[in-house]
This record gives C-alpha cells, sequence and structure tokens, in this order.
C-alpha cells in the first residue's frame, strides 16, 4: 500500500474512533435523546447525498430494508446502548459483526468456513463475552452492550442482503441509508422521547458540531475515503488495518472519557482483535460485506 494511502487509513480509522466517542459525550453528558440525535444525523446525510439517490436500485424494497437495517435500525441501538456502555467497550463489540456477518452468509450465501476462521469466529465471541460480562450487576452482562451487539447483527444481516443488490455507488448507498432512515427514526422520537427540542437548544453549539461532525466529516467524507480503499486494494489487505479503530477507541475512551481499562478488559480485547485478525487475513468472499460492518458505527 503507497505511504499516502496508509496514512488515509489511519486518519480513516481516528475519525471513526472519534465519532464513537462524540456519540457518548452527545447521549450522555449533553443528554441528547439517542433517538432524536439518530433522526436528525440521517434527516443532514439525506439531504447532502439526495443528488445521489437515483436511479433508484432494484428491487426498491430491498435497498429500503438495507438503508434502514444498516443506517436507523443499527444507529438507534447503538446510541441507546452507548448511553451507559462505555466507548471502549463498545468499539470492542462491535468487531463481533464480523464473525456474523461471516455466519450469515453461510446460510444465506452458501458461504464456506474451514477451521482457521471458525477458529476466529469462536475468539472473537469469547472475546466479546468477557467485554461485555457485568459482574457487578443483577444481570450478567451489560445491557447498553447488549444493544450494540444488536446493532452489529443489524450491520450484519443488511451487509449480507446488499450483496443481492448490485451497482450502488458508495454516495448512492449513503442517500438511501439516510431516506430509509430519516422517517421511521422520526416516529420513533416523536412517540418515545420528550424533550428533544429543549435538550438540543440548551447543548447549543455543540450539539450542531457534533451533528455536522458526524454527518459530514464521517458519513461522508470519511466514508467516501474508506470505500475508495476498498475500491483500490484487495479487502484482505483492508481489513487488519481496521483494527486500529477500535485500538484508537480505546486509548481515545480512556483520555477523554475515563473509560476503565482492567484486566478483563483487555483480555477480552485482546482474545477478540485476534480473532478478527484471523477471519481477516483468511481469504474468503464475505470480506467486502464485512467492509460495511466495519463502518457500521461511525
Amino acid at each position: 500500500m503507497a505511504l499516502r494511502d496508509f496514512l488515509l487509513m489511519i486518519l480513516v480509522c481516528f475519525v471513526w474512533a472519534a465519532h464513537t466517542v462524540v456519540s457518548k459525550l452527545v447521549v450522555s453528558d449533553l443528554e441528547i435523546p439517542p433517538l432524536f440525535y439518530a433522526a436528525i444525523r440521517f434527516g443532514i446525510v439525506a439531504l447532502l447525498a439526495i443528488p445521489w439517490l437515483l436511479p433508484a436500485p432494484r428491487p426498491r424494497w430491498r435497498i429500503l430494508v438495507v438503508g434502514f437495517l444498516m443506517g436507523g435500525g443499527g444507529f438507534a441501538l447503538f446510541f441507546l446502548g452507548i448511553k451507559t456502555a462505555s466507548p471502549s467497550t463498545a468499539a470492542v463489540v462491535s468487531q463481533l459483526g464480523l464473525p456474523m456477518t461471516t455466519l450469515l452468509s453461510v446460510f444465506m450465501l452458501g458461504e464456506k468456513i474451514f477451521w482457521r476462521r471458525g477458529l476466529g469466529i469462536v475468539l472473537t465471541f469469547i472475546g466479546g463475552v468477557i467485554v461485555m460480562w457485568d459482574p457487578g450487576s443483577g444481570f450478567p452482562l451489560s445491557l447498553g452492550l447488549i444493544l450494540i451487539l444488536g446493532s452489529a447483527l443489524t450491520g450484519s444481516l443488511a451487509a449480507v442482503m446488499m450483496k443481492q443488490i448490485g451497482g450502488v455507488r458508495p454516495l448512492q448507498f449513503q442517500a438511501w441509508i439516510g431516506m430509509a432512515s430519516v422517517v421511521p427514526l422520526t416516529a420513533l422520537t416523536l412517540s418515545l422521547e420528550t424533550g428533544q427540542i429543549s435538550k438540543a437548544t440548551e447543548a447549543g453549539w455543540t450539539f450542531v458540531a457534533a451533528l455536522l461532525f458526524s454527518a459530514l466529516i464521517v458519513s461522508l467524507i470519511a466514508h467516501s475515503i474508506y470505500y475508495g480503499l476498498i475500491g483500490k486494494y484487495p479487502a484482505n489487505l483492508i481489513a487488519p488495518l481496521t483494527i486500529m479503530n477500535p485500538l484508537l477507541t480505546v486509548v481515545l475512551g480512556i483520555l477523554v472519557t475515563g473509560d476503565q481499562f482492567d484486566g478483563r478488559m483487555a483480555l477480552g480485547t485482546s482474545i477478540a482483535l485476534c480473532g478478527v485478525l484471523i477471519i481477516a487475513l483468511r481469504r474468503n468472499h464475505v470480506m467486502p460485506l464485512a467492509a460495511l460492518v466495519w463502518d457500521r458505527f461511525r
């Protein structure tokens, strides 16, 4: 890989990691309702990407389902989860999207799994469960991280379904994600949340800056750079480099939000990321699908 492209990959992973931390600050410190935050975010994405909306991919119902699962549905679960989960644990648990994509591809696309990738899947899940384990509460697993896991699952399902839609360009995909997400998210926030406008007004320009960072820098610019690198280099070369994202998120979580990184967290993170690397380094047809899942929360 050219040095310039490698530096771009580092920049993209840093932006993604920063976005996880920013999302935590928005829904926790600023107390912005999570569904409202997701609705506004995808409203901005839909508005900015609307020039790339047409021609509509066929079948249209599938791109709407994929767009909602990849966008609004997954982000609703993620923002609800990150309200109580730490950015570092959320980043590690989100890596379970890769083995879930692999398993779904076996049932839906006939993908073959051999023992090395099987080992990687087992290790990733073991590491994820260790990170999710919450021995200090009445329930053995963190509820916030269960929502993060559900978000990863929706992204995995959407990625496999996306395989059955051909010829969708990156910005066109972002446009349909926005269009498919903004209406149901608006309905959800209006029916389930209260005080959205007052809390957004109280947060002021800090909230506006977070929204613009999320919609412009993350969704449009970072995603476009990432998809360009995926198109330029083999997925098996790009995939291991995305490990920088959870590692940078852990570092930013410790520095910015004061995440605790104890022995259990270190053990679970190490095991999970080893599993991800094993899966990523094996040549397989699911890697392009996994590329969609890796940018689920960016």
